[in-house]
């Protein structure tokens, strides 16, 4: 499937803003099931300073820095990507019990299975909160294959959490999430991911987009996207393989990667400091066009 994203940030302050610095991670990868073609930055009022780099998840990251005074700041990225369909067979690794996955970690002796060790551990937003584990296990039953039961759990949280878009906020403590049993993809994504590490497996953060589409005999909106975030399991053999409990499916050419970390504090969108400014609102549009159809 060919993609072109167009994702605009606007942001509005109640006083000039007289210098800013930001970090962005907007554009998609480039590897796997995915080719990233072009991805353009468009930033108003323009940058003094503007610089590309990797951070240290492979990231890529878009420094820029507005030093004119300015009342309203709009980054808009428009990129282009092609996606492949996932592998109709399940990964190496797939049938491995869970608890032999978790020792072969636990237990590497080469660099790459050793990192994976700041997967296990807790990280800025996921930390497990009582009864978590328990859950966890209610899937993870002893010798039970690893895919099965990351399938098992990705369907309980989609069918026992309600998606709900009022009910949280980015700053929202995941053990608000549990006791309300309601939230968004974020939410659902750092869920699973406690899970997984509360019986000591390595899971990470995926933020991306995913293709949607309109009400038959119904146009597609223009900027009715979202950004969208599911999680991901490393099996020793595999690699990463990735679930999304908001769908509860596992993802598919319709999923474009943009970023990857241990939550979403690893890979927010725009982040960054201001100099003035005042109070001020923000609005996100973003439009996920199929090339192909």
């Amino acid at each position: 499937m060919r993609y072109r994203i167009t994702h605009t940030t606007r942001y509005a302050y109640s006083t000039p803003v007289t210098l800013c610095h930001n970090e962005a991670r907007l554009t998609p990868t480039d590897g796997g099931r995915q080719a990233r073609r072009r991805s353009v930055f468009t930033i108003e009022p323009s940058p003094k300073v503007f610089d590309e780099r990797l951070d240290y998840f492979g990231n890529q990251v878009t420094y820029f820095g507005v030093e004119s005074p300015h009342a309203r700041l709009t980054v808009t990225v428009v990129s282009e990507v092609t996606t492949e369909p996932s592998p109709a067979q399940l990964p190496l690794g797939a049938d491995l019990a869970w608890e032999d996955v978790r020792l072969r970690v636990h237990e590497a002796s080469d660099a790459e299975l050793r990192a994976l060790h700041q997967y296990v551990l807790d990280s800025p937003l996921v930390r497990p909160v009582a009864g978590m584990r328990e859950y966890a296990l209610e899937s993870f039953s002893p010798g039970r294959s690893v895919m099965d039961a990351s399938l098992e759990l990705m369907h309980r949280i989609h069918e026992d959490f309600t998606y709900d878009a009022t009910a949280t906020t980015i700053s929202t403590p995941l053990a608000q999430v549990w006791k309300a049993r309601r939230g968004v993809c974020q939410d659902f994504a750092h869920l699973a991911i406690a899970m997984l590490r509360a019986i000591e497996l390595p899971a990470g953060y995926v933020s991306g987009y995913l293709e949607t589409l309109p009400p038959p005999g119904k146009p597609k909106l223009v900027g009715a996207d979202a950004s969208h975030a599911w999680f991901a399991l490393h099996l020793p053999d595999a690699g990463w393989v990735e679930f999304d409990p908001t769908n509860d499916q596992m993802p598919t050419e319709q999923y474009i990667v943009v970023a990857r970390g241990r939550d979403y504090a690893d890979v927010a969108p725009l982040k960054g400091v201001i100099y003035g400014g005042g109070s001020h609102s923000m609005q996100v549009s973003v439009d996920v066009r199929n090339l192909d159809a």
